[in-house]
């Protein structure tokens, strides 16, 4: 998505911008979006916390592209972060905002479509409330786009959602 485009919407509506790069935005290295770009970091806005792993599974010389082992890589580097939140609060983030859906979840069989197995990890180890993903095209009101998966909710984005998110202090385990 241009840059301009995502900077003309958060402009006409007022709000900030948290984003994470898709495997085809190589653009934003020249002229990134205003915002902020979450990937491998951890965010807090009015009492909500997001992290962000950008771009899809590699499948061929894109630069944000990763194999599996490089978002495993990521997902653990959240560790230090996300783990005593997780403890204290029950859940270590409220939204994980990713471009690619995790392994067998929204995901499809072609290549550049397969979720990333890391992504699996992230939810069972630091428990966010939710995820949002894009990257796979919904156009068909047929196809799923919300699934629960362990203590996640996981929302395929694309092509809009709009989501309220209510900040919570505490989540007890079940």
């Amino acid at each position: 998505m241009s840059a301009a485009y995502l900077e003309f919407i958060t402009s006409v509506l007022g709000v900030p911008l948290f984003y994470v790069r898709g495997n085809h935005d190589e653009m934003y290295d020249q002229e990134p979006p205003g915002g902020i770009d979450l990937h491998r970091k951890v965010v807090e806005f009015e009492g909500l916390t997001f992290a962000g792993i950008e771009g899809s599974i590699r499948y061929n010389q894109g630069s944000i592209q990763y194999d599996d082992w490089q978002v495993a890589n990521m997902v653990i580097r959240f560790g230090p972060s996300l783990l005593p939140r997780r403890y204290r609060k029950g859940f270590g983030v409220d939204v994980l905002v990713t471009h690619s859906p995790p392994r067998g979840i929204h995901d499809l069989e072609d290549r550049p479509h397969h979720g990333m197995r890391a992504l699996l990890w992230f939810m069972r180890w630091y428990r966010p409330r939710y995820m949002v993903h894009g990257h796979v095209h919904t156009y068909d009101n047929r196809i799923k786009t919300r699934t629960d998966y362990e203590h996640t909710h996981i929302v395929n984005i694309n092509p809009y959602t709009v989501l309220d998110i209510e900040p919570v202090t505490r989540i007890e385990a079940h």
